[in-house]
Order: C-alpha cells, then structure tokens, then sequence
C-alpha cells in the first residue's frame, strides 16, 4: 500500500514563475518528466515558449503524461524519447535520436530523473540501480550530446547542463567511494531501509546524489580550463511532494505511516522544482552554482537561493575519482 500524499499548496512558484524570461528559439531537454519537479520543468518549459523533449522509459505513466502536455499545448514542438536510464543501450538510442531531432543544438539538458532507496538489484549493465539511473547513465547522456550543447552554445552564447541532487548528498556520507561505480549491483549492502541510521539502500542513494553533486563539480572545471561556454549547475528540491517517496514506499524503501506523517512537512512540487528551474533558466545563473531551499540538512522548503559548490565533492581527488570510474563504467573515454 502507498504512502497517503498530502496536499500542499505552492507558496513561492508563482511569483518565481513570473520571472521567468522567454525561451523563444530555445530547446530544452529533460530526463524523467512524467511526474513530479521534472513535470513542472517540461510544462514550464512549454509555457515559456521552448522546444521540449521528454527522455523517459517507455510505459503507462510517461504515455499519459505526454498525452495530457500535448493536450495542454497543442501547438508546442513537443516531442518524446524513450530513454530508459537503467539501460545504457536504451540512453545510447536515445542520444541519435536527439541528435536527429535537435540539429540545432541544445540550449538545456536537464538531467533530473531519479529514484530513490530502491532494493539491492542490478541493471542489465551490472551496475546498481540507483548509481546508473540517477548518475552514470546521466554521464552517458551528456557525453553523447556534448556536441549539441556546445553547437548552441556558440550560437546563443550559452548552454546549460543542470544535475539534480539531494539533501541526501550529505548524510551518510561525505567521502563519494569507488566500489558503488562498479559491476556489484545486487551486492551493495543489502536492503537496510533506515533513512536515519544508514540503512544499505539510503547509502546507495546518498552515494549516486553525491556523484550529481561530484559530477557537476568535474563539468564545471573541465569546462572552465577549456573556455567552453556551455554552464554546470545543480539543484535540490528539499523536500518536495512528488511521486518519489511514493515509489519508495512501493519497493520496500520507506514505511508508509512514517512516510504519510513525515511529507506532511514537505513543500508543493512546484516549490520544489524551483532550484531546478533556476539553474536552468535564470538568466544570472553561472557555472558552478548550486540552487535549492539552503544549503544544510535540514533545507527542506522555501524559496531556491544560490550557494558554491561544497567542498566535500569540489576537490581534484573527488572530481577525478568521479570521472574515471564513471568512464570507465560507461566503456567509454569522455574528453572536454
């Protein structure tokens, strides 16, 4: 049975909604957007005037989805990918199918999909489910349209690459660690589901919102040296009242009363999608930026502000150790 979603009312997203410049002649690519922040992100983007592509695993829910978005905008250059992050074979399809769509180039890619405390199980590739969905197939993702990100950079001045994380990235651990960027899926710990005393599945999670984090770090520096103009940035949401908690409960990960009591403390999705929203298109925003309700913990709610990467993850020793496992799980060299 799930968790009961509470309701809870938007406080700071319209006002913020408002701010918003025009995407006129922009395209706008975002991973998982069949619900929750990164289905505010695509209607956003819509509504502001952006060409939009939607990379999602292929089922009932992203069909609706899209359905109801082109329902809603019927006269948007709206188009869907099948992308299934657990996959690398599924996110390499995907990228010629950007490229063939997007000729272009990509103003934003939007690597916002993610999962959270699943079970102790391995993807097809090998790799545990939650590093590989929510960051190495993100990495491979955003090698392959590397050349389209900067195709538009040169044009309009600027592309974006926007990772989302997590308060998570902080708690268990601090120290992003090799062994959770290899072939053990399935043999990570196990299916401890304690949020507070570092339960095996929080600590799989904590590991791959730390590698957003790390990844974004990496980006930003090797980007910088080579005098790219394309941006690295990354967001959290707090605490947001999405679909990922519910999910969570489903696959063993949260207790459901626990789960009911303790989202009647989170903030609307929308809220919650604004430090995404931000790193994508404030037009202030710069590399190297971190946009979310506060920086510590207990960051929960409120409106999206601006910190520096954190040191923890911003180091030559975190940033090469993300990068050269993350090569090396992808089989693939990825050069800036």
């Amino acid at each position: 049975m799930s968790a009961v979603k509470p309701e809870i009312q938007s406080v700071h997203f319209p006002a913020f909604r408002g701010s918003l410049p025009s995407l006129a002649e922009k395209t706008v690519v975002i991973t998982g957007t069949t619900s929750g922040t990164g289905n505010i992100a695509a209607r956003t983007s819509l509504e502001l005037g952006a060409k939009v592509l939607l990379l999602n695993r292929a089922s009932s829910r992203s069909q609706a989805s899209l359905e109801q978005l082109t329902s809603d905008f019927p006269h948007a250059s709206l188009h869907a990918v099948e992308c299934d992050l657990q996959s690398f074979a599924s996110v390499r399809k995907a990228i010629q199918d950007v490229h063939s769509l997007c000729p272009e180039g990509i103003n934003v890619l939007a690597n916002n999909a993610g999962v959270m405390a699943l079970p102790d199980e391995a993807t097809e590739d090998g790799f545990d489910v939650q590093i590989q969905t929510n960051h190495l197939s993100h990495f491979l993702l955003t090698k392959g349209l590397m050349p389209l990100l900067e195709k538009a950079a040169e044009t309009s001045g600027e592309a974006r690459i926007v990772n989302h994380s997590s308060v998570a990235r902080m708690s268990p651990s601090k120290k992003l660690k090799p062994e959770y960027f290899e072939k053990r899926g399935g043999n990570l710990g196990g299916n401890g589901a304690s949020m507070f005393f570092g339960g095996a599945r929080w600590k799989r999670y904590n590991q791959s919102k730390l590698a957003n984090c790390a990844f974004t770090a990496a980006l930003h520096h090797k980007l910088t040296a080579s005098g790219s103009k394309v941006k690295a940035l990354v967001a959290h949401p707090g605490l947001a009242n999405t679909n990922l908690q519910t999910t969570s409960v489903e696959q063993g990960g949260m207790g459901r009363l626990f789960t009911s009591w303790f989202m009647k403390m989170s903030q609307s999705m929308e809220d919650g999608a604004m430090g995404l929203l931000s790193c994508m298109f404030l037009p202030e925003a710069q590399s190297g930026e971190f946009y979310g309700p506060g920086k510590g913990t207990f960051a929960t709610k409120g409106k999206a502000t601006m910190f520096p990467l954190e040191p923890f993850y911003n180091n030559e020793q975190t940033r090469e150790l993300l990068w050269s496992k993350s090569c090396e799980a992808i089989g693939e060299s990825f050069d800036i």
